[in-house]
């Protein structure tokens, strides 16, 4: 169905009446070419700052010195974890990037600002040699700083998009764009992927936090906001002063994915392509964004990474786009007919630089010759270098001064926190309270729940991890954790906090404020069944109760990239805060939870909702405008102390059984998780054993000697192809009890490698991480997996296990040897 012109109108699309009616006309011409847009459809745009005589005049010097090779290496992005600073010399790439898990030159993935510096400083370097048939060129230095500048440990971190959106304040926005602008350029980066302009209409994607809101309007108001903090006036900020370049996201229609899954195809409407999900970019353009990132989603079945209609037709022709294209990670690759290392289609769409992070050799090569064979005319690579020169001197990288990266001060600096302490403040939204907020300074209160005194889970994914996992509160110099700042504020005015993870107590507190959520995540594995949470495994619903039963008033604060189905959790609290993912000023929480020791708010709730949170946990494209739209609490919907309002008895029926969906969690806390089970072959018993941090957290299995004997965690099949190809691991914590003389198998489906030297004695708790890959090397079909995991051994073995279950790559993960 088409939008009319007031429904165009009110989400910012303004389509002529000569538009509308050719919408009409070709409404066949749509269903007979799926995948193809009407440029002249679309809102036009022109960008700013990026243009002008001299440096074009330049830039066309410097393409006639150029070789066909150094062009094509403009064209190209390698990962960190795969190339190195004298590869350049061979291979001249025009960009490095660090993926969210991948780390500095002979450094941790989780490094502080000095190898970050040293690790541009040694690719620039190489790219800036003077040497014969080699015209310097600096490179562009990558990274996903999008909720500040995350992969720096000691970074400020910001709350993350889905929490900014709640704030309402593009002003704000404009700040945290140039507060991470320093950092990133603190650290010898010249480049945020960022900002994030998806408009999430399933919440259970798993990238839903990435978006700032299901309206529409509110991503244009954010749009140039970021695009101006992170490169300041359009052509007038420069990496010498603060500033890096910005690449809005992902270019077109990710949160519009069916069912919510990541890379996925949105199938809908271009009326609908266009009003809902482009947006943000007309004002990104016109802010002078100098990149955008093709988006891994299909429309109507066709490859965002290959579609000319789009890339070209659209964004650079229609919107006026004069920046680069730049893919995401091996996008490419997902191009009907391509592969990795060999794709035309893409570069001849439009992509002008391919983000090849393991695959940059091989795709420099086959480029090279379909250049020379015409595959690739010699006219779109030539717009594609001059694009990506264009940025480069208009960013300041012809100029050597690198005046921030000896500035480390800047990186989580006092006036930074403040911004982002400030963020979470006005991003908190009050859903629930009953009279029990805000907290008496002076009174006497339990910190309790999992993420309590957990910076990691508050900052949640991209936070020094790609998925945010394996980190401790000491990856986080200088942050404070909620229990922390709520203990600080109680301290300041006279009376006390108590951090009880597990709500034991010995001396009843007046209150108890209960901190927990969703754990980290990302893209792929952050994808949802329902929005039920804890589906299954309600120990946070366990704990409010524990609390109410003794008489304890609760407040719950809740972290959570999405909106989520908490009625039971509700119903057991006097108070509820959506958190959201705030990052590393735990502080700004108590900032309005806790008021002044008679009781006084020292500040107010100002959040609104800028997503609909549901009423039932298959309410998972709950939109406003919608039809039957019917939330528990609507869009922009907030009560604060000023007004505040009344919650009843909610009902606690789900409405969808999301056991299903998991498929990265085997074992944990004690138990499988569903829809997984446990199967012992003969002679091998089990029995509940404490783990390192929870009473009867672990399973001990032991092996009788004799013959063989499996032991496996048992499904329907599970799909983990992109588990495996993102290089995503197997990650078991385990004591060895008993060890066995060898012969010990570990499986995932028909994939087997020999584990002997994995569970060897030793003492303690150890964890290992295998990558999926050794078992689909070793003939596991990773698209139907069963089981997911199998230990066999003749025995003699006791083994204790606290966790099974899929975790992201981490150095030192190697595939065993063959069984």
């Amino acid at each position: 169905m088409l939008l009319n012109r007031a429904q165009t109108a009110l989400l910012g699309v303004s389509l002529s009446a000569a538009s509308l009616a050719l919408w009409a006309a070709s409404a066949g011409a749509q269903s007979a070419e799926p995948g193809k847009a009407h440029p002249a459809l679309w809102p036009q745009a022109k960008s700013q700052g990026l243009i002008d005589a001299k440096t074009e005049s330049r830039i066309t010097t410097l393409l006639k010195r150029m070789s066909l090779e150094e062009k094509v290496g403009q064209m190209i992005q390698a990962d960190t974890a795969s190339i190195k600073p004298e590869d350049l010399r061979r291979y001249p790439l025009g960009s490095i990037l660090a993926g969210g898990s991948s780390p500095p030159i002979n450094a941790p993935d989780r490094s502080a600002a000095g190898p970050w510096i040293k690790t541009a400083q040694a690719f620039n370097a190489i790219a800036m040699e003077k040497r014969p048939g080699h015209e310097p060129i600096p490179i562009m230095f990558g990274i996903d700083a999008v909720h500040g500048n995350n992969n720096v440990v000691g970074a400020t971190l910001f709350p993350h998009n889905s929490a900014l959106g709640a704030a309402h304040d593009p002003d704000l926005i404009r700040r945290i764009g140039e507060a991470t602008a320093r950092e990133t350029a603190a650290a010898g980066m010249d480049w945020a992927f960022a900002p994030t302009l998806a408009v999430p209409q399933n919440d259970r994607w798993g990238r839903t936090y990435e978006g700032y809101s299901e309206d529409p309007a509110l991503v244009r108001a954010y749009s140039a906001k970021m695009i101006e903090g992170l490169q300041g006036a359009p052509g007038k900020g420069k990496l010498q002063n603060g500033y890096v370049s910005a690449s809005a996201k992902h270019f077109l229609g990710d949160g519009g994915t069916l069912n919510g899954v990541d890379q996925g195809n949105t199938d809908i409407p271009e009326s609908e392509l266009i009003a809902i999900h482009s947006v943000g970019y007309p004002p990104a353009i016109k802010a002078g964004t100098r990149t955008i990132m093709a988006s891994f989603n299909s429309w109507q079945g066709v490859k965002m990474h290959g579609n000319k209609s789009l890339l070209t037709d659209v964004l650079k022709q229609r919107m006026g786009f004069d920046g680069f294209i730049i893919g995401d990670w091996n996008g490419h690759a997902q191009v009907p007919g391509c592969t990795a290392t060999d794709c035309p289609q893409s570069f001849n769409a439009g992509l002008d630089m391919a983000m090849a992070p393991d695959s940059w050799k091989g795709l420099f090569e086959t480029t090279v010759k379909q250049v020379r064979d015409g595959v690739i005319p010699m006219t779109r690579v030539d717009d594609a270098v001059r694009r990506i020169l264009r940025v480069k001197f208009k960013s300041g990288l012809f100029d050597p001064a690198r005046p921030y990266e000896a500035r480390t001060d800047v990186i989580g600096s006092p006036a930074h926190r403040a911004i982002a302490r400030e963020a979470v403040r006005k991003s908190l939204v009050l859903l629930k309270n009953d009279g029990v907020l805000p907290v008496k300074a002076s009174a006497r209160i339990m910190v309790a729940g999992s993420a309590a005194d957990d910076i990691s889970q508050q900052s949640g994914g991209w936070s020094l991890s790609w998925q945010g996992d394996g980190n401790t509160n000491a990856d986080f110099p200088n942050a404070q954790s909620i229990y922390a700042g709520i203990a600080e504020a109680m301290k300041a005015g006279g009376g006390s906090a108590t951090l009880s993870v597990d709500g034991s107590f010995t001396q009843k507190p007046d209150l108890a404020i209960v901190v927990f959520g969703e754990k980290p995540y990302a893209e792929g594995l952050g994808d949802l069944r329902s929005l039920e949470f804890e589906a299954g495994d309600k120990q946070s619903l366990a704990l409010l109760k524990k609390l109410k039963s003794a008489g304890i008033p609760v407040v719950s604060v809740f972290l959570s990239g999405r909106p989520l189905w908490v009625n039971p959790e509700l119903n057991q609290s006097d108070a509820f805060v959506a958190a959201w993912l705030p990052g590393s000023e735990g502080g700004g929480i108590a900032d309005v939870l806790i008021g002044d020791a008679k009781g006084k708010p020292r500040a107010d709730f100002t959040g609104r909702l800028s997503y609909s949170w549901p009423k039932t946990a298959a309410q998972f494209t709950l939109n406003k405008g919608q039809a039957g739209y019917d939330p528990l609490f609507p869009l922009n919907h907030g009560l604060s102390y000023a007004a505040p309002g009344k919650v009843g008895q909610l009902s606690e029926v789900a409405g969808i059984d999301a056991t299903p969906a998991n498929k990265s969690r085997y074992f944990a806390d004690g138990r499988v998780h569903a829809p997984f089970s446990l199967t012992l072959g003969a002679g091998i018993t089990q029995r509940p054993v404490d783990s390192a941090s929870r009473q009867e957290g672990a399973i001990q299995l032991s092996w009788n000697a004799g013959a063989m004997a499996k032991a496996s965690i048992d499904g329907e099949g599970v799909d983990l192809r992109f588990e495996s190809s993102a290089e995503m691991m197997l990650k078991m914590t385990y004591r060895v009890d008993t060890p066995a003389g060898g012969n010990i198998k570990l499986g995932m489906g028909q994939g087997m490698v020999n584990a002997d030297e994995i569970f060897k004695a030793g003492a303690g708790w150890r964890t290992v991480r295998i990558p999926l890959k050794c078992f689909a090397e070793r003939g596991a079909d990773m698209a139907h997996l069963q089981p997911v995991w199998t230990l066999s051994s003749a025995g003699p073995l006791t083994i204790s296990f606290s966790e099974i279950e899929l975790a992201t790559q981490a150095p030192g993960g190697v595939c065993p040897s063959q069984p």
